[in-house]
């Protein structure tokens, strides 16, 4: 059975699972917006089994984290952080707006961009290493990333541009998407500790994770929509960046 348009497309977008090409409008593209945190879950499955087969085969926690979070960014061609570096080198100018957004489309990368990718993914290795539930975990970053982008695609948030992917993209997606998929990722991840019958406090830190993440990418993206005017495709990748990141690092603490 062929995926609906929007479902190809966000998968196109958001990885290099080969769907096919999908034409669209503003109206597909939003459908494929609202699909991002399901694409998410994929990736993150993905990273999840890489990660228990390598420790089974006794690679190690680390070792194991490490080329979990690599194959991570080879399943997005770095999308995510690409849109990070770029976000951080945008900040880090001091330029005005219209400047700074011109620093954030330039194809290279400058200090505040290699800082700050060294440092997240500094970050991310270590969690998964040290977390209680890491596959689970890796699974609910990947979802939760992805929905931070959806938040940022509903009505009230604008474009900083009239062209890229945050004009088509921008208010496109009602609020009770990003409403209904927060508390579905709130059940599973309240779920998936019980399921394993971890302690409580397990369980507790996973759900928790959940609004902690999109609370970091909420603040994250007022701030970055009051200094660009908006958001743009980086905006949209810095922000699935830090709320999968936070879910790692809450992770870690149960």
């Amino acid at each position: 059975m062929p995926l609906p348009p929007s479902l190809r497309l966000s998968f196109g977008l958001l990885s290099v699972l080969p769907v096919g090409f999908v034409e669209a409008d503003r109206r597909t593209f939003g459908a494929a917006m609202a699909w991002a945190p399901l694409v998410g879950a994929v990736l993150g499955g993905c990273q999840a089994l890489a990660f228990v087969l390598l420790e089974r085969a006794g690679a190690g926690a680390l070792l194991a984290a490490v080329l979990a979070v690599g194959l991570g960014a080879v399943l997005t061609r770095a999308l995510h952080l690409d849109g990070l570096a770029d976000v951080a080198d945008g900040l880090g100018s001091g330029r005005p707006a219209a400047e700074a957004l011109a620093v954030m489309k330039r194809s290279d990368i400058g200090p505040f961009g290699v800082v700050t990718l060294v440092f997240t993914l500094l970050a991310q290795v270590a969690a998964v290493a040290s977390a209680g539930h890491p596959a689970a975990a890796l699974v609910l970053a990947g979802a939760t990333g992805r929905l931070a982008l959806v938040w940022a695609c509903s009505p009230g948030v604008p474009a900083a541009r009239p062209d890229g992917l945050g004009a088509l993209v921008a208010g496109t997606v009602p609020a009770r998407v990003p409403a209904a998929w927060t508390g579905a990722l709130l059940l599973a991840a309240a779920g998936t500790a019980a399921w394993r019958a971890g302690p409580a406090a397990e369980s507790l830190v996973l759900a928790a994770a959940v609004p902690v993440a999109l609370g970091a990418a909420a603040l994250l993206r007022r701030h970055l929509v009051r200094r660009f005017g908006g958001v743009t495709g980086d905006v949209l990748g810095a922000l699935a960046e830090l709320a999968g990141t936070v879910v790692l690092v809450v992770a870690t603490l149960g």
